[in-house]
């Protein structure tokens, strides 16, 4: 008989860059981090489920796949954003942020919650949503804002109408337009991991026969909707702004969202408003650092 022996077990450990900036700074250090190897990159903020770690700071954490990427990483990113090393240790990393979503309400009434975590409250509209891979559980204020636009304007924006959702992340507003009343939601995002979270959050609330969701880019799409969402970052709204614009009915809506204000990032909103001009401004709403246009069509409604 011989002998068998068990091979040690390896703990994983994943190492990080983690650096905090300049809300303005942080798309372009977000591309810097992976041009120069990360596989990955998280932004944190006072808004997000995982806070920030520096307050009026953008905190970027971005993984590599070992330690001499990261340091060769670091090496070349300004000193001013003060990159420093950490380290992801084991697995449990992947659920941990679950223990931050609780059930919440977007705007009073509407209330969302995790699939672990039950809620018998008095709320009149509840959605069940696992965010999983992609953006978006309605605690960010840039999908509240346009949750909210919805809420201000039921009859106008939803009730009946066929809404298109351009960057869906994992949904949410989707499924908030059609809770609302909206008859159907066309879904598209770039990520295929988002279009997939979307179709499982739209099943998880008996939506799925009013949802299509796919990668096909906005350029692709030929059909013209009453109400048009697009909750994307601005330097994104304004390349895609001739896109956006044709996918808008004579007389429909577009709302806009992801625009830091302007005494936040100045020259933000001055050039989404640029790019969206032969439309019509109905209004501004804003909620923290953050607005939301929402805008007309010219034509009969």
């Amino acid at each position: 008989m011989s002998d068998s022996v068990t091979a040690p077990t390896t703990t994983p450990r994943f190492p990080l860059l983690v650096l905090d900036v300049d809300p303005a700074d942080a798309d372009e250090a977000s591309a810097a981090l992976f041009e120069l190897g990360a596989t990955g990159v998280e932004e944190r903020d006072a808004t997000t489920l995982v806070k920030g770690t520096s307050a009026g700071k953008t905190t970027l954490v971005a993984s590599f796949a070992d330690f001499r990427e990261a340091e060769a990483a670091r090496g070349e990113l300004p000193a001013s954003w003060g990159a420093r090393h950490e380290e992801i240790v084991g697995d449990a990393w992947r659920d941990d942020w679950k223990k931050h979503f609780r059930p919440f309400e977007i705007f009073p009434g509407f209330v969302v919650r995790p699939p672990w975590e039950a809620y018998d409250g008095p709320a009149t509209h509840v959605v069940t949503l696992e965010p999983g891979r992609a953006f978006g559980t309605g605690l960010h204020e840039t999908t509240s804002l346009v949750a909210g636009v919805f809420k201000s304007h039921p009859d106008s924006l939803v009730a009946g109408a066929a809404v298109l959702d351009v960057g869906c992340g994992s949904g949410i507003l989707s499924i908030v337009a059609l809770t609302l009343g909206a008859s159907t939601a066309r879904a598209i995002d770039v990520d295929p991991d988002a279009v997939a979270v979307t179709r499982e959050n739209a099943e998880r609330n008996g939506l799925a026969a009013r949802v299509v969701a796919d990668t096909a880019p906005v350029s692709a799409i030929a059909e013209r909707y009453p109400t048009v969402l697009a909750n994307i970052e601005a330097g994104v709204l304004c390349a895609l702004a001739p896109a956006i614009i044709r996918c808008v009915l004579p007389g429909g809506t577009l709302v806009l969202s992801g625009i830091l204000a302007a005494d936040v990032i100045p020259g933000q909103v001055d050039a989404v408003r640029a790019a969206y001009a032969e439309l019509e401004e109905v209004t501004l709403a804003r909620k923290g650092e953050w607005v939301a246009l929402v805008l007309r069509a010219k034509g009969p409604a």
